[in-house]
């Protein structure tokens, strides 16, 4: 491969990071199915890497990614021994108004919503739809939906071309439903939307613990959402989380790209202005009074966070009590973990080990390294630094993210 090939790749990939959800959705609008869009999608992908190296990385790329992959979708059609009408005209309305590969080309913001509702049909089951969209919309890779899931990689794969399929069999149209239909689509969509946010704010692989892209745009995404379902607590509540969470983002990384732990943070370097929306979020959630779900008590344990000067002034004791109603409501072992490492916090780390110690017992999370990591902790405030070090060490064997590994091994080391 040689140097320019390999510079061409990584603008590519750059490219295909940042259009590419919307590169699918443009040409799912146009041919009506998902998995056929990301297909002729990928095709031209592989149009890209063999001719962009000789003619140049053009202008605009997702235009020229959109543009190629529609004229494959007419030629296709075309080449089809029984052309039925409907085909035939998709591809004469195509053929006169598909742009050239340079052509400006901006993408429809609604395309994007209408990719997530699609994926998160309800002919779907939720961890197929969460997958999906992950995939389409999300531009994760397979290996990172199946770290997500804490799936081997070929079974995640098998679920969705299972999911394209069955989104194809039951010609579910590429549409935003109808308001009456929302209510069994939008708990998928929110899981989506919080999933892609949640490995953009702590990547499960790789050498980067942040990416902002996915962040940012699943951020973007619960906007649009909210403008559109404004009676919806839920959806101001995840709004409401992630504004809280990113306005760290300035603080979370050191200057050689290592994470700085919530406790080490400058919280001068805070985002305030997103804290501010957040509050906002918050406070529309509450105000249509229908009691406080999933997404806004993690916001209200976010925001006890971001508002608070300093971690020793943090009201603990509220953070506990908002832990204990999310884990009745969800019963997510990963919840149970956060609030042993706020019990700690409040009470002390002997109980805060008896959760820990309780969770590790039941075999909750045998592939993350998250139980070992605050076990870990615990027993270095008791002083059992033998143990601690053990965890630490076991935390950082089973750490997929590189920076979190060498962040875990240097901690064990400093004991």
């Amino acid at each position: 491969m040689t140097a320019r090939t390999t510079d061409v790749q990584r603008t590519l990939e750059a490219v295909w990071r940042i259009e590419g959800a919307r590169v699918v959705a443009s040409l799912a609008r146009m041919v009506g199915d998902i998995g056929l869009a990301e297909d002729l999608a990928q095709d031209a992908v592989v149009d890209a890497l063999a001719q962009w190296p000789e003619a140049g990385v053009p202008r605009n790329a997702a235009a020229w990614l959109t543009a190629v992959a529609r004229r494959k979708a007419i030629d296709g059609w075309r080449r089809r021994e029984r052309l039925d009408e409907r085909y035939r005209a998709m591809a004469y309305d195509l053929t006169q108004e598909a742009p050239g590969p340079t052509d400006a080309w901006e993408p429809i913001d609604d395309d994007l919503l209408r990719l997530v509702f699609t994926a998160c049909h309800p002919v779907l089951g939720r961890e197929a739809q969460v997958a999906l969209t992950l995939r389409v919309v999300g531009g994760l890779t397979s290996e990172e939906v199946a770290r997500l899931f804490l799936v081997p990689v070929p079974t995640m794969q098998q679920r969705i071309v299972r999911a394209k399929k069955t989104l194809a069999a039951a010609r579910v149209p590429f549409e935003t439903p109808p308001p009456e239909e929302w209510a069994g689509r939008l708990a998928g969509v929110l899981s989506v939307v919080y999933l892609v946010f949640t490995e953009g704010y702590s990547a499960t692989a790789g050498d980067q613990w942040l990416r902002h892209d996915l962040a940012s745009e699943a951020l973007r995404l619960g906007r649009i959402l909210a403008g559109l379902t404004p009676q919806e607590p839920e959806v101001h509540g995840l709004v409401a989380l992630m504004e809280f969470q990113a306005s760290r983002f300035p603080a979370r990384l050191a200057p050689d790209g290592s994470p700085v732990l919530l406790a080490d943070q400058d919280r001068t370097r805070w985002d305030r202005s997103q804290i501010t929306r957040g509050v906002q979020a918050l406070a529309r959630a509450d105000a249509l009074g229908r009691g406080r779900g999933n997404y806004t008590l993690q916001a209200a344990i976010a925001q006890c966070h971001s508002t608070a000067p300093s971690v020793e002034d943090t009201d603990w004791d509220r953070i506990v009590l908002l832990y204990e109603a999310l884990a009745t409501l969800t019963s997510n072992p990963i919840v149970e973990l956060n609030r042993a490492v706020a019990v700690s916090m409040a009470s002390g780390p002997e109980p805060a080990l008896e959760i820990v110690d309780a969770l590790a017992d039941a075999g909750s999370l045998p592939r993350s390294h998250l139980l070992p990591s605050v076990r870990g902790e615990l027993l270095a405030r008791l002083g059992r630094m033998e143990e601690a070090r053990a965890d630490l060490t076991t935390a950082a064997a089973l750490a997929q993210n590189a920076r979190v590994r060498e962040v875990l091994l240097a901690r064990a080391r400093a004991l």
